[in-house]
């Protein structure tokens, strides 16, 4: 009993010392849990069968580790595949285990940059719920083929910008190679990790510095000039060893409306709709992960609430437009390369309907929807990575420049000894917590505080990028650069303080409407996740194989389209889907009595589809053939020179061997006593074909000749 009360006591201590953290720790492992049992409800897809096909095939060298698929540079997701194909075969299993560990390793990394970019709140919890529930990465956590690449190159958004963020705190060199093992993990495992770099910067430029655009800029630059020779010198040598192997698949559009049309679909369809729950309906894609179509009201709705949500927090936080800054320049650069590489192909018209697409998205916009909520933390100070004491804090040149409220609040007397015009700090979970009359925290339960009176007089402030605080009629303004003044969002901060139990309400609504919108468009991606040709397919055959006699043997053909598209070929044919079976089926050029897997997966014997000899003039016997003699029997339709299946049905008085000719090719082939069937493969074209008994002193008498296709017996 004592051992009990002990450890509910020290659980319940945990909880009552930090509960946002509590209890987002029990939404990133409810979101674990939700995930994964989607996940497995579906199976392998499209391109997973190609990259097992793939690995199953080869011997894990740098030649294969470095090749392209489909023009993606992927060493490490191929050496992932390698290594559970040979461990298990075909297997979906492992790979729902690998996601649900990356997709934890993301969530952890996520959860613990928020609380080190942001200040702590309830609030804090919504951008964490966007990160964790948001349908636009539903398919990076279940498509094992998607997943391979964007979950790493989510990770190492993470990693880096978290590491540049301690860099910047902290001037600490050793952060610097944090940075950069996060970018090249990335890269490992998806060239699009690329947008890591500009990313990092852009984070830098609208968080961390202070300042008009322009010097903020430059100021990034300077300051932090061996961040960004590290991963230039990183960047350059990934690009030269990429473009040495790829080819380019920059496009063009057709036209400006192919261009709208698909700005349209990704902006409008696709990421607010996302990001806000939706899109709500989804439209089938076969065996891959369907694609967006929203109705068109809530399409409408969507943009409402987000507008409202950019404009409402730019007015009240002056963080705020510089995090949504941050969000527009990165959309702008996915958006410009995913329309540079897809627009102009066969892709065009649904480019901007397809999640995944857009799904390192969502870890940006999370990240600004939390600093425009919350406002930027300040760094908590410590003798080995800050300053020692508050002034020391507020002398930060990074503190004062990303977040001049939070300057002044260090600046400040000890709690319990500040004015209303002397805002006080104090911590809370890690950081420094400044309650700032220009730039509110919010409080649990109070979703936009009071702010406090102002004084008249003039009080002075820190000097140097914050500058000076002057005097007006209104009150002490701060005179910082690069910041809106703070009356318009004192104004509207307090009106929302007057009406706080209706601002309450809406917020409530909206969150629970985004909240039951994401779980309705998240059961119906399941739904359509579940239903998995390639399963149904893989299952069959697996059955029929275990029934069947162990000498069967088979021609090989595709597999149905909508389990392995014809653009994949060869990695279409059955030969190379079932190749990494424990128990593959043997697959021939030729039989007496070959089998095929119809399109359902069933074993049927083979039937050729093509013209046949037309019918010889013996009676009972059709073209006589003996030994050494040649006889031409004219086909009913011509062939053209291509890749074809033959059957000849015979009867024969002897063992020999026969030799078949088509135009200019030939083919020997095996002939046995009696009556038989033979089948081979066979490239060749004509109007006529020829056959040649080579044993003397036998008779072969055939009128089953056919050259066509290799298809199901009915």
């Amino acid at each position: 009993m004592d051992q009990t009360r002990d450890e509910t006591g020290w659980l319940g201590g945990w909880v009552r010392a930090d509960p946002v953290r509590a209890v987002g720790v029990v939404m990133v492992l409810v979101s674990l849990v939700w995930r994964a049992q989607l996940a497995s409800r579906g199976h392998l897809a499209v391109d997973d069968w190609v990259l097992i096909s793939r690995a199953s095939e080869a011997d894990l060298t740098p030649d294969f580790l470095l090749t392209l698929y489909n023009n993606h540079f992927m060493p490490a997701a191929l050496l992932s595949t390698w290594l559970v194909t040979r461990a298990v075969g075909v297997a979906y299993w492992p790979y729902v285990l690998l996601l649900a560990a990356a997709q934890t390793v993301l969530a952890v990394s996520f959860f613990r940059l928020l609380r080190t970019l942001v200040r702590p709140g309830w609030a804090m919890l919504i951008p964490l719920a966007v990160f964790l529930f948001s349908p636009l990465t539903l398919e990076a956590t279940s498509w094992w083929a998607v997943g391979v690449n964007m979950l790493p190159m989510q990770i190492a958004m993470v990693l880096a910008v978290g590491a540049q963020v301690r860099y910047v705190r902290t001037g600490r060199r050793r952060h610097l190679l944090s940075l950069a093992a996060a970018v090249l993990f990335g890269l490992l495992f998806f060239e699009k990790a690329l947008l890591v770099v500009p990313l990092v910067f852009l984070a830098t430029a609208c968080l961390l510095v202070g300042g008009p655009p322009v010097r903020a800029i430059l100021t990034t630059v300077r300051r932090y000039w061996p961040s960004w020779a590290m991963l230039t010198a990183l960047s350059l040598g990934f690009l030269a060893l990429y473009l040495s192997r790829a080819e380019s698949s920059l496009r063009r559009p057709d036209s400006l409306t192919e261009v709208l049309s698909f700005l349209g679909q990704l902006l409008g369809s696709t990421v607010v709709p996302g990001l806000l729950g939706g899109p709500w309906r989804w439209l089938p894609a076969g065996d891959g992960a369907p694609v967006t179509a929203p109705p068109e009201l809530a399409r409408w709705l969507a943009w409402a609430v987000f507008l409202t949500l950019v404009v409402v927090t730019v007015r009240l936080r002056r963080t705020a437009g510089r995090a949504w800054v941050l969000l527009a320049a990165y959309l702008t650069l996915v958006t410009a390369m995913l329309g540079a590489t897809r627009l102009g192909s066969i892709y065009s018209d649904v480019a901007g309907a397809v999640p995944r697409y857009v799904s390192d998205v969502v870890v940006v916009a999370a990240l600004c929807l939390g600093v425009a909520l919350l406002g930027l933390a300040t760094p908590t100070p410590s003798t080995a990575d800050g300053p020692t004491t508050p002034g020391d804090a507020a002398r930060d040149p990074e503190l004062t420049e990303a977040d001049p409220a939070a300057a002044r609040a260090a600046m400040a007397p000890p709690a319990g000894t500040a004015g209303l015009d002397q805002p006080a700090t104090h911590r809370h979970g890690g950081v420094i917590h400044a309650e700032a009359a220009d730039d509110e925290v919010t409080q649990p339960g109070r979703p936009f505080a009071t702010p406090p009176a102002r004084s008249t007089s003039t009080t002075p402030g820190p000097v140097g990028p914050v500058g000076p605080t002057a005097a007006t009629s209104g009150g002490t303004e701060p005179a910082t650069q690069g910041y809106p003044a703070a009356g318009d969002g004192d104004s509207l901060r307090a009106q929302l303080a007057r009406h706080r139990e209706t601002v309450s309400t809406v917020l409530t609504i909206v969150v629970l409407a985004g909240g039951l919108g994401a779980a309705w468009t998240t059961a119906r991606f399941g739904d359509e996740w579940a239903v998995k040709s390639g399963k149904v397919y893989l299952e069959t055959a697996r059955i029929e194989l275990a029934a069947a006699p162990p000498d069967t043997v088979f021609f090989d053909r595709p597999v149905p389209p909508e389990v392995v598209p014809a653009l994949s070929a060869p990695y279409n044919r059955q030969s190379k889907f079932f190749q990494a079976m424990g128990d593959a089926p043997v697959f021939v050029t030729e039989a007496e009595a070959p089998s095929l897997f119809d399109a359902s997966g069933r074993i049927v014997p083979v039937s050729v589809d093509g013209p046949a000899v037309v019918p010889g003039p013996e009676d009972g016997c059709g073209y006589k053939i003996t030994g050494g003699r040649t006889v031409r029997m004219p086909l009913t339709a011509p062939r053209d020179d291509w890749f074809w299946v033959v059957r000849i049905g015979y009867l024969s008085s002897a063992d020999t061997t026969a030799t078949f000719r088509l135009g200019s090719a030939t083919r020997e082939f095996p002939v046995r006593q009696g009556l038989h069937q033979y089948f081979f493969e066979f490239t060749g074209g004509g109007d006529a074909v020829e056959l040649t008994v080579n044993g003397y002193g036998v008779t072969l008498c055939t009128n089953e000749v056919a050259v066509g296709t290799p298809t199901p017996q009915q």
